[in-house]
């Protein structure tokens, strides 16, 4: 059964958009693009679906034609990957969609992760990096080492508790230029990286410790944010050293997916963009330029 989807946009009337995902109470994504298309007058609504990869596939084939689109979060970026009809680039690549776009019939699947990582970095100045760790081998750390390599990374390491289960990221680093090396999660690399990423459930990072040197120098990206800090931002805190919040993704990436949800295209920058921005950084209480 193929969905019952049309092609929507700015000026035609209601449309229907949720962010899927377990756990998914939590999740801000309701707040940041309600205000987004607050900003952009579009009465649009959104929401929020706890979901799981068996029950997608019928989830799906249940939406009618008033829905424009989905934002997917774990554990359901991989599964949507063989209901796609159209992935993109990013998705290829990485093995993972967050994005569901509704269009003529078809489903389109984006990756918007890649860019709010890169687009956090950049916020908090740091916009080179030449060794990189990542914390966890699932979906987002793909996104994380694609990120790397879009800020000049030349080396990962990447840190995970099954280190046979991420061989697959070895060879996305392979395509990417990357020299990858894996080891246990808790060991530290034997040189410091110039940033941290942590792409580990929120709690799941409590036991991990870094010495001062490498909190005091390297930057932490942590894509958790609730609660916040997290165990390991408040461990890096106490060191001085530079945080970034997994809010400056979740804002960058989901500013991505208003892009989508409204043209169909990822690089096409909203009307007013900068003030959606600020209205959707207000919304999760984020600085506003």
């Amino acid at each position: 059964m193929t969905t019952d989807s049309s092609t929507a946009g700015p000026g035609v009337g209601e449309a229907r958009l949720a962010v899927l995902g377990s756990p998914i109470a939590h999740s801000k994504s309701p707040t940041m693009h309600s205000a987004a298309y607050a900003v952009l007058g579009l009465p649009w609504s959104y929401e929020r679906f706890e979901m799981t990869g068996d029950r997608l596939p019928e989830f799906l084939d249940g939406l009618g034609s008033e829905w424009r689109g989905l934002s997917l979060t774990m554990p359901v970026k991989r599964d949507v990957l063989p209901l796609l009809d159209e992935p993109d680039e990013r998705v290829l690549l990485t093995g993972a969609a967050n994005t569901l776009l509704f269009d003529g019939g078809r489903r389109r699947g984006f990756n918007t992760d890649v860019y709010g990582i890169t687009a956090a970095f950049e916020r908090a100045g740091v916009v080179e990096i030449d060794h990189a760790q990542v914390l966890g081998g699932g979906a987002t750390a793909a996104s994380a080492i694609v990120a790397a390599a879009h800020l000049g990374a030349r080396r990962v390491t990447l840190s995970v508790r099954s280190p046979q289960r991420s061989l697959g990221l070895v060879d996305l680093g392979e395509r990417l230029g990357l020299r990858i090396h894996i080891e246990p999660l808790g060991e530290h690399p034997s040189e410091r990286p110039d940033a941290v990423i942590s792409t580990l459930p929120n709690g799941a990072e409590a036991a991990l410790h870094f010495d001062d040197a490498v909190r005091a120098d390297s930057v932490l990206f942590d894509v958790g944010y609730e609660p916040w800090p997290t165990a390991l931002a408040a461990h890096w805190e106490e060191a001085g050293g530079r945080v970034i919040s997994g809010l400056e993704m979740l804002v960058f990436q989901a500013l991505l997916q208003v892009r989508i949800f409204v043209s169909g295209q990822a690089d096409d920058a909203l009307d007013g963009e900068a003030d959606v921005l600020s209205a959707m950084r207000s919304s999760v209480a984020l600085p506003v330029p």
